[in-house]
């Protein structure tokens, strides 16, 4: 049995050839750009010969999301990105030049966020923190 069946059948997720091509998919882009649309799915299995339409590519993403395989992002410019979901937090600072997405954990951040929110009388149960930039010589 293949990891993208196992991962699949662990979420309860019935495995069909357009799932595991997506997730496929989605394990490779985490080794490189780590964010993707639907639209950058659609067209890597338009380039791959796959015959899965966009509305199934959006379906897909949304079961895995709501099966917590997936993390949807929406950044700065409306569109949505996802990325394998690792059960690791992580922040992110997006170049407004390139676009360019680089994820960062930073312990001092963190320990601050949690202080600030106590200090106003609440606990933390999640975040996003996601950072604008521009490179510094520009």
């Amino acid at each position: 049995m293949s990891g993208e069946n196992q991962e699949l059948r662990k979420v309860g997720l019935k495995v069909t050839l357009p799932r595991i091509k997506v997730l496929q998919l989605l394990e490779n882009a985490s080794e490189s750009s780590h964010h993707v649309s639907a639209e950058d799915v659609y067209k890597a299995l338009l380039d791959a010969g796959e015959d899965v339409g966009l509305a199934t590519v959006y379906r897909v993403l949304t079961q895995f999301e709501t099966a917590g395989l997936v993390v949807r992002h929406n950044f700065e410019g409306g569109h949505s990105v996802f990325e394998i979901a690792k059960g690791e937090h992580h922040d992110h600072m997006i170049c407004m030049e390139t676009g360019k997405i680089i994820e960062f954990f930073d312990e001092d951040i963190e320990n601050l966020q949690h202080k600030i929110a106590a200090k106003h009388g609440y606990d933390i149960i999640d975040h996003s923190m996601v950072l604008y930039v521009k490179p510094k010589d520009s």
